[in-house]
């Protein structure tokens, strides 16, 4: 019978052990205790898995409370209150339905989102599973799976909790997994039973003791204490090579049976899923700016007419004419009082100059804006059947404001896809003769292994290639078809092999080349077939495993003739220091040409270990590993006494080769103005290799270099040393350089190396030479074109970036890598994008945007990121504008109506303005707008400084867009009252009212409005059409019907028949279509102008031929195959002449720094020449 009981923390005392456990649990599986005192078993989680974060009853009142911590929704709410409470002109629906729309939207879009994880748990929670109870397999569900519970899975099955393995149907008591959905690897990784275990899990009796819940999907620590029959307890310990996650899938295992350590939100996939820091977008920060500017014109214009208001009153006769006596209770009302309420009505009226729907519109545009990345063809990779991922949309405008791009080098600018080009043997190369590299030009002779100069001896070839063959976690998925194999197959045929690193599969099957085959491993054995096609069998008696701080990994084996050996590889800063110095020298000359070529290197040792020395070290290394405290700790120390005086044998080199287009997709980079940090763990000269290849750093850049070698000086401390290289370095790249003006760029490129011991020195030194020595780093890298750093931590990758994202000016830092040890700097960053590669997908679960490769970073940033900031800096400063617009004639009316806080417009054209008729056409301008075509944009990398540093929302573009409101409003409102000049309007001679002169206004303000963003509108699809003209539409219908009928629900009709005879009235015509004109003149002016001064420049040579049907940026259906972009001409001197043809002070640009914010003038200088892009022709509008 099984029984599974949880006994408290308490009991492991008596299990004896000198750990404290207070931070573990205890598990009883098939055992009840001895003693039979009574006990209270804690209560786990169950295996519920929550993502979602509302239910029913909580919705509402959490999200009300969430939406009104925005200070906009809360600034409404409260003005809602003062129209509810206080006697205002305007009625509370004025602001109440715009803020209901505002709020009803927002909770609709995020109730949606949580029903889809609610949706997405229950597939999960419903899941059916097998649990063995009582010795019988009953059928569940997941989320009934409770701590302790014996669970069965199958083949291809994902597991539904974490488990300890405890059974499997493989004779090698292992199974394989994949953990896709956990980090991404489709390689399949071997996790082995718990020993000694009965193969009768009825009769099992056994309790686990483990840490309690943590997120590191790669630690666990724990043992299991097994229980027998008139035997003492066996203890095994547990590592993470017994532990199952929960999510990842079985594979090539028939079936398993596994106990349930962690369930529900305490499983490490559950803990991994925790919400990531809110980033915000440098635009978030100017709408907020801005936004305090116009609540102090609001509080302004309350200020200025409350204080008229009484000044006007205070005339004999003017505050209490005989036409309107004041009751009884006004006379007695407080003077202070009362003027507090006359400014709260003020307030009231005036407060639509706040565009509250701006919100709203602004999360419609990125969440919307968002799938025209995902949807892009050109982001999809054929190979991975996968395109770009988008994680985060609040970040869109952020792609196009990037200044600093700091990239790992592995699987980010290299491919991660290994090959084996040669190695060294006792300081004598070879390379075998398929394969491919151009190294010193040498072409190999005939027979496996070539001959440069002399061979190492016999023995020593043959004990390196059973280093290659033994030392590595390889599996072999089918070793039917490896065992038959007569001789070495070309590389590409060996498809058997399961490992974790496309490194140690390089490594075996470079061991092919030469001989001698891993034929795999069964039950502890590992077997291997020499050069005489002989089968060696070797004990697998212990892994030392690698860890990115050690560097290096090693097994202990034992040989027929009972031997104990370790063999170690890893990388040369780690092995090294650990054998005989002699040896070294030798070894040193191929590591470092190697590295200069840009291959990856390792040094291979190796040790015989002594009987003493390996009872030694197998009693320390069992004893650490069945610790439950530090455990991490104590194996790193006897890791390293046990690979101390080891014997170097030789190195390997494997050629990482560049990702596609990365040298071109980095030159663009540079191109764009941005500065590109390399971020690696690998060693320098591989790097910089890699960095010359990448066209990082050129011929003629002059490199200034901060390691470990140049701070060797045997007279003085490395710190002096560290002091004196920065202020020589700074003097050269800071000091001595002449300043240039905007970007043009220097006369001398520089480039800085820095290696991790020695930013460990700048970041970590005393207290008062720490802050000077960041400062001087800082200084010299901000003037290099290009960082590289090498042999980095992850840690050191997160601090160099949070430096340079918090120095002067908050420069705008993206992050972009593909493995685990890129996570921190990719969250550390403002736009952090994972790769899609081969060292999982922890990068790409925890990025803000996933792409397939490399090459897609270009047209990300400056192809969809220049479009998204200039489309939501346009959606912005046209909210603010229209506002001004819409809300100054309501300001100005009060002068002439007796500060009486008279409403200008009908209660229902306030309502809609910024909900229906203002709204629409914005929204698809932010959406489709493309002021140059992407072609353009990708050929011409210079062009993304034009919006660098939030160019399009400074101040100056800021009061641009506020004085054209401005001017407009005034317009407006003075060019209708100069109509009602003469009041007689109509043929019967009735004159118009206030109503008739504030619907006019309205009229032009609608119209003007829309026309001026038509205007701005260079790229028409029929959505655009639809949605300006529709609008337009929508308006004089809507007027028409408003006016037309008597709606019973209206106490006062103010607008019956109002807009009807208004249009009646030819005069009206004629305002309206004149102050319209008149309003749009400048830009009409502006277009006429432009194009007639580009007609007498010669034609340049067309950049890009993108004048034809194609698709947009997305797959889209609506977007896809509509009316070509606006095609654009760069035109550039001819050879020979030094004709400046556009200038910034020339009629097109203007002499303003307004022109280069304006919508389709962008003059990047770029050198002495300056640019002008004008449309073909002028049907491109």
């Amino acid at each position: 019978m099984l029984v599974r009981h949880i006994f408290p923390v308490s009991s492991l005392f008596s299990l004896g052990g000198d750990e404290s456990r207070v931070d573990s649990r205890t598990i009883y599986v098939g055992h009840r205790p001895s003693t039979t005192e009574a006990f209270i078993p804690p209560k786990f989680c169950d295996n519920r898995i929550v993502s979602s974060k509302y239910t029913v009853w909580n919705f509402l009142p959490k999200n009300l409370f969430e939406q009104f911590r925005r200070i906009a929704n809360f600034y409404f709410l409260i003005i809602f209150l003062v129209q509810v409470i206080v006697d205002t002109p305007t009625s509370p629906v004025t602001s109440g339905l715009p803020l209901f729309f505002v709020i009803t939207v927002t909770a609709i879009k995020q109730g949606y989102e949580d029903w889809l994880r609610h949706k997405a748990d229950n597939e999960v929670n419903k899941y059916p599973v097998t649990v063995l109870e009582n010795g019988r397999r009953m059928g569940t569900e997941s989320e009934k799976i409770k701590v302790g519970d014996v669970v069965e899975v199958n083949e291809d099955e994902t597991f539904p909790c974490d488990l300890i393995l405890l059974q499997s149907t493989r004779d090698d008591d292992t199974c394989f997994v994949t953990t896709a959905s956990l980090d991404g690897e489709s390689n399949h990784k071997t996790h082995y039973t718990v020993p000694d275990t009965e193969k009768d899990l009825d009769s099992l009796s056994a309790t686990i003791e483990c840490e309690q819940p943590q997120p590191d999907l790669y630690k666990f620590v724990g043992r299991m204490h097994i229980y027998k029959t008139d035997r003492e307890p066996e203890i095994r310990s547990l590592g993470p090579e017994n532990l199952l996650l929960k999510g990842a899938t079985l594979k090539n295992t028939q079936r398993i049976c596994g106990v349930a350590v962690y369930t529900g939100m305490e499983t490490k996939m559950a803990l991994n899923y925790q919400g990531k820091s809110q980033k915000r977008s440098a635009v978030e920060k100017s709408i907020n700016a801005f936004l305090l500017v116009y609540l102090c014109i609001l509080v302004s214009k309350a200020l200025v007419c409350t204080t008229l208001k009484y000044v006007w009153q205070s005339k004999p006769g003017q505050d209490e004419p005989w036409y309107n006596q004041k009751t009884q209770r006004e006379k007695e009302t407080n003077l202070y009082l009362k003027m507090f309420t006359d400014f709260l009505s003020f307030m009231v009226l005036f407060n639509f100059i706040i565009p509250v729907s701006m919100y709203v519109t602004v999360e419609m545009q990125k969440f919307l804006g968002s799938f025209f990345i995902t949807w892009d063809r050109d982001f999809y990779d054929p190979e991975i059947q996968e395109g770009a991922l988008v994680n985060t949309s609040d970040l869109n405008e952020e792609l196009g404001q990037v200044e600093y791009v700091f990239t790992d080098k592995t699987g980010t600018l290299t491919q991660n896809n290994m090959e084996f080009i040669e190695c060294c043997i006792d300081g004598f190369q070879y390379k075998y003769r398929d394969a491919v590299s151009e190294l010193d030009g040498f072409s190999a002779t005939d027979g496996p292994v070539s001959k440069l100069q002399e061979k190492a001896g016999k023995e020593r070839e043959e004990l390196f290639l059973r280093a290659l063959c033994l030392c590595h976690t390889v599996q072999v998925k089918d070793m039917a078809g490896v065992d038959g194999m007569e001789g070495c197959p070309p590389p590409h045929e060996q498809t058997g092999f399961i490992a974790s690193s496309p490194d140690e599969v390089a490594l075996v099957k470079g061991a092919m080349r030469y001989g001698f085959t891993f034929l795999g491993m069964e039950s502890k054995k590992m077997k291997i077939m020499n050069r005489s096609n002989a089968i060696e069998t070797y004990d697998l008696l212990h892994v030392l495993n690698f860890d990115p701080v050690r560097r290096r990994m090693s097994v202990i084996v034992r040989s027929k003739s009972g031997d104990a050996l370790l063999f170690c590889k890893g990388a040369d800063s780690s092995i090294f220091p650990r054998v005989r110095q002699e040896e070294v020298e030798k070894i040193r000359v191929h590591v470092e040409r190697n590295a200069t070529e840009g291959y990856r290197t390792l040094c291979v040792a190796y040790k015989k270990l002594s009987p003493e020395e390996y009872a030694r070290a197998d009693a320390d290394l069992q004893a650490a590993r069945l610790a439950l405290q530090d455990r991490e700790e104590k194996l790193i120390a006897v890791y390293n006494q046990v690979e101390a005086g080891m014997t170097l044998i030789g190195a390997t080199a494997v050629e990482d080769r560049l990702q596609e287009e990365a040298a071109e997709t980095m030159e663009a980079l540079q191109g764009a103005g941005i500065k590109v940090w390399v971020l690696t763990g690998d060693k320098m000269e591989t790097a910089k290799s890699t960095c010359y290849a990448c066209r990082l750093f050129q011929r003629g850049t002059e490199l200034l270099e901060l390691t470990v070698r140049t701070l060797e000086d045997g007279v003085r401390k490395r710190e002096e040393r560290l002091h004196d290289l920065l202020l020589e370095y700074h003097k050269k790249a800071v000091q001595d350089v002449p300043p240039t003006k905007g970007w043009s760029k220097p006369s001398q490129d520089f480039g800085f190396i820095i290696d991790g011991a020695s930013l460990s020195m700048v970041f970590n030194s005393s207290e008062s030479s720490s802050s000077h020595y960041k400062n001087l780093f800082l200084q010299i890298c901000q003037n290099c074109t290009t960082v590289l750093c090498c042999r980095m931590a992850p840690l050191q990758k997160a601090q160099i970036v949070k430096m340079v994202k918090c120095s002067k000016g908050s420069p705008i830092t993206l992050s972009i890598g593909d493995g685990a040890n890129d996570v921190s700097m990719i969250l550390e960053a403002h736009v952090g994008i994972g790769i899609k590669g081969k060292e999982g997908r922890q990068a790409v679960r925890n990025s803000d945007y996933a792409i397939p490769k490399l090459k897609h970073l270009k047209k990300l940033l400056l192809g969809h990121g220049h479009l998204y900031y200039v489309r939501i800096a346009h959606l912005v400063q046209y909210f603010f504008y229209k506002n001004l617009c819409f809300i100054l004639p309501q300001f100005l009316y009060q002068f002439f109506c007796g500060y009486s806080q008279q409403p200008l417009y009908d209660a229902a054209y306030l309502t809609m303005y910024n909900i229906c008729f203002t709204s629409m056409p914005i929204l698809a301008y932010s959406l489709l707008e493309q002021h140059i075509c992407v072609e353009v944009l990708l050929d011409n990398a210079t062009l993304y400084r034009s919006i660098a540093k939030n160019a399009m929302l400074r101040w100056v573009p800021f009061l641009y867009w506020t004085l054209l409101g401005v001017f407009h409003g005034l317009l407006f409102f003075f060019g209708v009252r100069f109509l009602f000049g003469n009041p007689a309007l109509q043929a019967n001679g009735q004159v118009f009212g206030n109503w008739s002169y504030g619907t006019i206004v309205f009229t032009v303000l609608v119209f003007t409005v829309t026309f001026k963003l038509a205007l701005d509108t260079r790229h028409w699809t029929w959505i655009n059409h639809f949605v300006i003209w529709g609008s337009l539409c929508f308006y004089v219908i809507f007027s028409f019907f408003w006016g037309g009928i008597i709606w019973p629900f209206l106490k006062q009709q103010r607008l019956y028949y109002v807009f009807a005879h208004m249009l009646s009235s030819a005069s009206a015509w004629l305002v309206i279509v004149l102050l319209i004109l008149l309003s749009l003149l400048p830009d009409i002016l502006l277009v006429v102008l432009r194009k007639s001064s580009t007609a007498f420049l010669p034609r340049g040579r067309p950049l890009s031929s993108c004048c034809r049907r194609r698709p947009a940026l997305t797959a889209s259906p609506g977007v896809t195959e509509v009316s070509p972009s606006p095609c654009f001409l760069l035109h550039c001197p001819p050879p020979n002449t030094d004709h400046d043809y556009h200038s910034c002070s020339s009629l097109v640009c203007f002499a303003t720094p307004l022109a280069c914010f304006l919508p389709d003038c962008f003059c990047p200088p770029y050198g002495n020449v300056h640019y002008h892009l004008h449309p073909l022709n002028s049907t491109s509008r």
